[in-house]
């Protein structure tokens, strides 16, 4: 579990104000759970979607997630697990490959989101994206409510990461605004 409880520079949970949030939201709690729960809260309703918002800057270290308040599926991931790992939740990152087409059509692309060990139900996913219409992703476990449920030629990967993947990273690098981060998703091409 260590692994999954590990600070790196893109999971900057020792930033002042990721760390003072990730305390206020677990002040009161009385479970693992109930923490959980206030930090997917935060992230999937107070940090924006990118793509829903079509905004000029892409984020990448949780630090920098919460200062613009916004980022791709892959930002809000990294704050989300940032938050949880502050908290000393065991938190992975995990994807789906889903089509794209709301962007652009005929693309695929990965969709990031996480999964947190709670002591009471074990492995978790939740997906922090943020809800509009059409996407309803919510937190009770033992039930995964999840933003996108696999359709025809997409799948859930089913491998669990300490660290988001590096073709993600690199992506949320290398993308500087809206229209550079569409038609530039990071994908994969092998089913995991």
């Amino acid at each position: 579990m260590e692994k999954y409880l590990v600070e790196t520079e893109i999971i900057n949970f020792s930033n002042e104000d990721v760390y003072n949030l990730a305390r206020e939201l677990a002040k009161g709690c009385k479970s693992d759970e109930a923490v959980a729960k206030n930090c997917f809260m935060y992230v999937r309703d107070e940090i924006r979607h990118s793509g829903d918002y079509k905004e000029h800057i892409t984020t990448c270290k949780a630090s920098e997630v919460l200062e613009h308040k916004t980022g791709w599926c892959y930002a809000k991931a990294i704050l989300l697990a940032a938050l949880l790992r502050a908290n000393g939740i065991p938190t992975a990152f995990c994807y789906q490959r889903l089509s794209c087409s709301e962007y652009e059509d005929g693309i695929y692309c990965l969709h990031g989101l996480n999964a947190v060990y709670l002591q009471k139900h074990g492995w978790y996913k939740v997906d922090a994206r943020g809800n509009k219409e059409g996407v309803n992703a919510e937190f009770s476990p033992p039930v995964e409510k999840l933003a996108f449920e696999p359709q025809e030629n997409e799948y859930d990967i089913k491998e669990l990461y300490s660290d988001p993947l590096p073709e993600v990273v690199e992506a949320l690098k290398r993308n500087f605004c809206y229209s550079e981060m569409v038609g530039n998703f990071p994908d994969i091409t092998d089913e995991a």
